[in-house]
């Protein structure tokens, strides 16, 4: 039994560095390949790195390599002082797993070569398909317990202190500075697309961070000892109660607990450990009220 959690451990920790150094890439190669060649902006952190570069770039004339973008480098010296809010609030874990992922996101974002010409010529249709594939890529890392630092950060502090916040919701309230100065440096066609693109990213990355959305699970099972696994190894509360099958007779156990999205992978391996032959129901997008911990 203790072989196949460490293994499950082990297999966990594998897949979370796949969805992290995933995500990088498709996070960098949206924004590289699809909405950087147009001269649209992120919002948040990355929108202010893009802006320094420009500045950096066009005004005081820095040269740099062709293909290469100074955004990657500025972002990740911008998100030093974020490492340290994010080890106070969300731990040591959290904080280390960040700094190699926005270190790996950083690198990828100064290597993916920009294309001298845009990929997709209209405008509305890279803000889409550049909005798809880089939220994917943010909710991808935030689905590997890991974040791309910047807005991603303060989303996940402030989650974790106000239930009601989500990371797609502060990256909107985020990106109101940097297109506020978008509004003053470049003409207002830039500053519409750049909002398009970035409200779709927000909402692919909540629909891909699946933490946000709750679930309720119900367990039928012959065998005891499952209600004590969960609350071992899952921390989650479950109630109890007594059945019988209608057609064998025999009596069954009926569980019932609630969970984020995020957890059910775990909650089927800890139910089918015990019993392979245990019948679920998950019932997704639950509205919670009372006590249930909302984890990060």
């Amino acid at each position: 039994m203790r072989e196949k959690m460490t293994d499950a451990k082990k297999r966990e920790a594998v897949i979370q560095v796949v969805y992290a150094v995933g995500g990088s890439f498709l996070f960098a190669f949206g924004v590289n390949v699809l909405i950087t060649p147009l001269g649209l902006y992120n919002g948040g952190f990355m929108g202010i790195a893009q802006l320094i570069r420009t500045f950096i770039v066009q005004v005081i004339h820095v040269p740099v390599p062709a293909g290469v973008d100074l955004s990657g480098i500025i972002y990740f010296i911008m998100n030093i002082p974020l490492f340290y809010m994010g080890y106070r609030v969300l731990g040591k874990g959290f904080a280390v797993k960040t700094l190699v992922t926005v270190g790996i996101q950083s690198v990828f974002l100064t290597i993916v070569p920009i294309p001298a010409a845009p990929l997709v010529d209209d405008y509305l249709t890279s803000c889409i398909i550049g909005g798809i594939v880089a939220g994917t890529g943010t909710g991808l890392i935030l689905r590997g317990r890991s974040s791309g630092g910047g807005q991603d950060i303060i989303g996940l502090c402030c989650t974790k202190k106000y239930p009601g916040f989500s990371v797609g919701r502060v990256n909107i309230m985020m990106n109101v500075l940097v297109y506020a100065i978008c509004l003053f440096m470049f003409n207002i066609e830039i500053v519409i697309y750049s909002l398009i693109y970035t409200t779709i990213l927000s909402i692919a990355i909540d629909r891909v961070h699946v933490q946000n959305i709750n679930m309720s699970v119900m367990i039928f099972t012959k065998k005891t000892g499952i209600s004590r696994a969960i609350m071992e190894q899952l921390g989650r509360g479950v109630t109890n109660w007594d059945g019988e099958g209608a057609y064998t007779n025999k009596t069954s156990y009926i569980l019932f607990v609630m969970i984020s999205k995020y957890e059910m992978g775990q909650i089927k391996q800890i139910v089918h450990s015990i019993d392979p032959h245990a019948f679920m129901i998950f019932t997704e997008g639950c509205a919670v009220d009372g006590n249930f911990e909302k984890r990060l």
